[in-house]
């Protein structure tokens, strides 16, 4: 029998203590509009290119989300050039937990978020 669960990602969800700040935060790293009135607990959907969604959630209001964040990215961002990539993020004055590591046809670099979840910005 074949499975009923296809073989495609839906949404990511990033699980935050603050809506407002992670919306934010995220959308100017991806250079989108937001409108701080429309943002309400207790999810905020991201436009991203493609199938896979991206949410924050920071769970219902009048609740306070415990943030254990992963020491290891669980997704990335690409970008073509990953120098630019790195300037841009510094120049906005984001974490940047590691520096770019490069191999023959592939590179990144990794950033945390305000609840310290490890972003990868990466080429290829």
């Amino acid at each position: 029998m074949p499975s009923p669960v296809f073989n495609k990602m839906n949404t990511v969800f990033i699980h935050v203590s603050n809506l407002k700040s992670s919306v934010k935060w995220y959308s100017e790293l991806l250079s989108q509009e937001y409108k701080m009135s429309e943002v309400k607990n207790p999810v905020y959907n991201l436009k991203i290119d493609g199938e896979t969604g991206l949410t924050l959630d920071a769970g219902p209001e009048g609740t306070e989300k415990q943030i254990v964040a992963s020491l290891h990215p669980i997704f990335n961002f690409h970008t073509e050039d990953i120098k630019e990539a790195y300037e841009f993020v510094k120049g906005m004055d984001y974490t940047i937990d590691s520096p770019i590591t490069s191999f023959e046809a592939f590179s990144f670099f990794t950033i945390k978020d305000p609840d310290g979840h490890v972003v990868m910005i990466c080429t290829g």
